[in-house]
């Protein structure tokens, strides 16, 4: 008996002063296991008499339950201090500002589509887009460009199979809506998207760039209307006080066909390096729809005309924001990006 009292007293203060829920464990293997002290007890047994072994015996298994409850006690006990050292830790000040995430700003080319679309929208035209891949039939001869035209060969195109290819220009997304809308009348879109042709990349060229081609047809458009939607344009993306002038060119799918200037924004007409001393830069081509187009789409150019006309749109991000190199626009440099947020 006083075996069992000792080795209680013993096993109780060192369970009372662990800290560590593996040192818990320890002791629980130590005295509780087979070959710990208090199964060892149980060798005693066959010196006692019959009448001492069954009070024996039951002090031993009281002492086993004593221990297994006080250890279970202490382990609940670690772990609440556990818990709750770990949320102390843990533990975030709600009170203090967050970390202002980075957002991105919107890509030149965005804010110049954007730009665009908002303007034209707020003309009475609707923003349609199409599908990269088209035909050659639209892409080429609904434009009034047949396969023998020497137009083709202004345009290197990239061919899938001899019957589709990338997108020369989006007036493939006009020839479209000119065939699906016959003979509804009036038609005003604008369509903005990627073309593709081969061409080898610099400071002013690359095989894949952004256009925004706008068509509108009517009864008695006339290039009046065009000279006066390009410089609505105009004054809208360069200031007030720009003026556009046509000159003379030639397109497969307008008759008569024009080169479009605007006058420089940065001279005022009065000549400097971003005009080459002209006044004058070149921003689009546009023209009167040729009436063999109109004809092929289901039209009767007797009794309609329209205007059409193409902005390149990297060369417009160039001259508004002063950009000198287009391959900027791809080469994914945050620096350049972060230049853009102020126009947002």
């Amino acid at each position: 008996m006083e075996q069992i009292e000792q080795l209680q007293k013993e096993a109780l203060e060192k369970i009372r002063d662990c800290q560590q829920g593996s040192a818990l464990n320890e002791l629980r293997v130590y005295y509780l296991g087979k070959k710990g002290p208090v199964q060892g007890l149980m060798k005693n047994m066959k010196s006692l008499s019959s009448e001492e072994k069954p009070i024996f015996g039951q002090k031993v298994n009281q002492l086993k339950q004593e221990l297994s409850q006080a250890i279970e006690e202490k382990r609940q006990e670690l772990a609440q201090k556990e818990m709750l050292a770990k949320i102390e830790n843990e533990k975030i000040d709600i009170t203090l500002p967050g970390r202002k995430p980075h957002l991105a700003n919107l890509h030149p080319l965005n804010l110049v589509t954007q730009e665009l679309e908002d303007l034209f929208i707020g003309l009475g035209y609707q923003v349609i887009e199409g599908d990269d891949i088209v035909s050659d039939e639209y892409c080429f001869e609904r434009a009034n460009i047949p396969k023998d035209h020497p137009a083709r060969d202004m345009q290197d195109s990239l061919y899938i199979d001899p019957n589709w290819l990338l997108r020369t220009h989006t007036t493939a997304i006009q020839m479209k809506v000119l065939e699906e809308s016959a003979p509804s009348l009036p038609i005003k879109v604008v369509c903005p998207g990627k073309v593709y042709r081969r061409d080898d990349d610099d400071a002013t060229h690359s095989h894949q760039f952004m256009q925004m081609e706008g068509l509108v047809i009517g009864e008695n458009v006339t290039l009046s209307d065009l000279k006066g939607t390009l410089e609505f344009m105009a004054r809208k993306l360069f200031g007030q006080d720009r003026e556009i002038r046509f000159r003379p060119s030639f397109f497969p799918f307008t008759e008569p066909s024009v080169e479009v200037d605007v006058s420089c924004h940065i001279c005022n007409g009065k000549g400097c390096p971003t005009c080459k001393g002209t006044g004058w830069i070149e921003i689009l081509g546009a023209g009167e729809v040729h009436p063999n187009v109109l004809k092929m789409a289901g039209y009767d150019p007797e009794k309609c005309s329209g205007f059409a006309f193409g902005v390149g749109i990297e060369r417009v991000a160039m001259l508004k924001y002063g950009i000198d190199d287009i391959r900027h626009f791809y080469t994914n440099d945050m620096r350049f990006m972060d230049e853009f947020k102020r126009f947002e």
